[in-house]
């Protein structure tokens, strides 16, 4: 199947990558947009992955401070070097992740940021509402429960609430795919006047 330009163009207008990784994906996905979506996501976790022991040595700090002037968010979004942290595609994924924080008010960055004893601790509350059930449903709620309840307080586990097909993490991976460098929030900050 030929892949067209405007198809190309398409893929490149929604995620940001150069034209041939777009192309690749739609000669990957045989012409269909929504495979091609799927398998540049996958490659983006990847190449992050792949990245993870590089050393961050540039970034940028954003805020965001609703309209009322009641609630804020920093974000300090980390990369390897200063060409990223001034382009002006990262700044603006800096900007969007403190207005998410300012949101949603995550309690954590990352999920190994929980600790054991906080993780113990939500098994316990949750165990009584798996009572009742057979002991390997049991385990399997509880497991469901705590999920449910990292992905509300642990910032790159959130739906994006832009975009709740995409997690943080997603938006991080994404980044770093297009810019060749390890990318990940170094710290975040909520204040709220209540």
């Amino acid at each position: 199947m030929a892949i067209t330009a405007e198809a190309v163009k398409e893929l490149r207008d929604r995620t940001g990558l150069s034209v041939m990784q777009c192309k690749k994906a739609l000669e990957e996905a045989k012409g269909d947009l929504n495979k091609a979506l799927d398998i540049l996501s996958r490659k983006s976790a990847d190449v992050a992955r792949k990245k993870g022991d590089r050393a961050l040595g540039a970034g940028a700090v954003a805020s965001y401070i609703h309209g009322n002037h009641q609630v804020g968010a920093m974000v300090l979004l980390s990369c390897e070097t200063d060409f990223v942290s001034k382009n002006e595609a990262f700044i603006s994924l800096a900007r969007d992740i403190a207005m998410h924080a300012a949101a949603t008010r995550p309690e954590h960055i990352r999920q190994s940021d929980v600790s054991q004893s906080a993780l113990e601790k939500l098994r316990e509350i949750f165990a009584p509402e798996a009572s009742g059930k057979p002991a390997n449903i049991q385990e399997k709620v509880i497991d469901g429960k705590v999920s449910a309840r990292l992905k509300e307080t642990v910032l790159l586990l959130q739906p994006f609430i832009k975009d709740d097909s995409k997690t943080i993490q997603d938006l991080i991976d994404a980044a770093s795919h297009k810019f060749g460098e390890r990318i990940e929030v170094s710290k975040c900050a909520y204040f709220s006047v209540k």
